[in-house]
């Protein structure tokens, strides 16, 4: 018996075809045209497994689901996910653990020095004909040598540690439990407060999960507390900072600037004020985007679908619920 995958994000024919060839025997594809939960609905109606990758899936989008049998996240954070709605359904809930580790890591290096060094402010000058040179509004800053706080210390955490100890960093990390004391010397770590990390930080990277905890963490206080010539990086979720808190703070120049990939409302909207910012590099939701981690994904994905339908449970690390 054929059972049906429908990938809820819209996506390309080109991108679904590259999909298909990865797909388990015995399963179809299908795919999102256009965003909006009457379209999500309409293609979640007959699916047996559902796949979201930015796409929002509320309990009402759930409750069209005939047949659903798993809740698949193209990632890892389950927040745009109605995880409770689901539970109640029956319906499975897992992720893809691991799985974007090093292409966010990767990323958010690069956020982390466009952003010291004006790369994307400089970019969009001379693609409009001006050449800024040493006209730069804002000083430039080295990577190499600074303190680097890190909010949130899983997978993609320590794999922004790892790359930043070829730079010579003095790496701080916060979370609620401390990792094991070998790994924190293997890694040049030091678990400390968030005030600390706030406070001592030449860049602050975030990498915690959204949740009630972490909702608004980097409010208007949060940005008091850091350094003037500090830089805030967002590869997190857009919720766990205060967006007009950081216009503020950016504007006011009470940070020297910020990073984000993320945001509280996807796609951001072309009236936001963060578009108006000198000192804030602004990108799509790309930090997970790399062609060469496609394939192990998805193969991971597939196989966690492959397991249900053979009647078999999730793979612990990516069963959410």
């Amino acid at each position: 018996m054929t059972e049906t995958i429908v990938v809820l994000d819209p996506l390309t024919e080109e991108r679904a075809n590259k999909l298909r060839a990865l797909l388990p025997l015995g399963m179809v594809l299908t795919h999102g045209r256009t965003r909006g939960d009457a379209h999500l609905k309409e293609i979640i109606a007959e699916a047996d497994y559902a796949i979201a990758g930015q796409v929002g899936v509320s309990g009402e989008v759930l409750g069209a689901a005939r047949k659903l049998k798993l809740l698949h996240k193209w990632g890892v954070g389950v927040d745009n996910l109605d995880v409770e709605a689901a539970r109640a359904r029956g319906i499975k809930v897992a992720r893809t653990t691991g799985s974007n580790a090093v292409p966010v890591a990767e990323f958010t290096l690069g956020l982390m020095l466009s952003t010291l060094r004006a790369i994307g402010y400089g970019h969009a000058e001379l693609k409009k004909g001006e050449w800024r040179g040493g006209r730069l509004p804002m000083e430039t800053f080295l990577l190499s040598g600074k303190t680097v706080g890190l909010v949130g210390f899983g997978a993609i955490g320590r794999n922004v540690a790892r790359l930043l100890k070829s730079f010579g960093c003095r790496i701080l990390y916060h979370t609620r439990q401390r990792i094991d004391a070998a790994e924190e010397a293997a890694l040049g770590a030091h678990h400390v407060t968030l005030a600390d990390l706030l406070a001592q930080s030449d860049v602050v990277s975030l990498h915690c999960p959204l949740t009630p905890e972490t909702a608004g963490l980097i409010d208007r206080s949060a940005l008091a507390r850091m350094k003037p010539t500090a830089v805030l990086i967002n590869v997190a979720r857009g919720g766990v900072v205060v967006e007009d808190d950081l216009v503020s703070a950016l504007r006011d120049k009470a940070i020297h600037g910020a990073a984000m990939d993320v945001f509280e409302t996807e796609p951001l909207p072309a009236d936001s004020p963060l578009l108006q910012i000198d000192n804030l590099l602004v990108t799509p939701h790309l930090a997970a985007i790399a062609a060469d981690n496609f394939e192990k994904t998805v193969r991971q994905m597939f196989g966690n679908i492959a397991c249900v339908s053979r009647g078999e449970p999730v793979p612990v690390q990516d069963a959410v619920a």
